[in-house]
């Protein structure tokens, strides 16, 4: 074993980067990893937008698809699929969505949920 070398000891100035580069890494999540309190919901059934809602009102949806009834609740601003005909139930494991640009899809039954905020945020399915 005497292929093993000791590291040496960090020192003060090694302490003071890795303690500015903690600083740097949260303060960098705290400004840019967050994202707007989304207003709206719209529902997407195949190529067409079947609703635009506020999150402001507390609702059940049943909306049918090509598999059957799919569940959508609207929440204390949150919303999400209760249920779903599909065999994976993906969509429903999504859970909650509650900040802009926030999106669950059920593919098979063909419909879609995606929070609107204030202002478009860009992503690559924007492009």
């Amino acid at each position: 074993m005497s292929g093993w070398k000791t590291c040496p000891k960090p020192l003060p100035g090694d302490w003071i980067v890795i303690s500015a580069g903690l600083l740097l890494v949260v303060m960098l999540f705290l400004t840019l990893w967050h994202g707007e309190h989304a207003a709206k919901l719209r529902i997407r059934q195949g190529d067409t937008i079947y609703a635009t809602l506020s999150l402001d009102q507390e609702r059940t949806l049943d909306i049918h698809g090509p598999l059957g009834n799919t569940r959508i609740v609207i929440h204390q601003g949150r919303a999400r699929f209760v249920s779903s005909p599909c065999r994976n139930q993906y969509c429903v494991h999504q859970g909650w969505l509650s900040r802009a640009s926030q999106v669950a899809i059920c593919l098979p039954n063909q419909i879609s949920l995606e929070l609107l905020g204030a202002k478009k945020s860009y992503d690559s399915l924007n492009y």
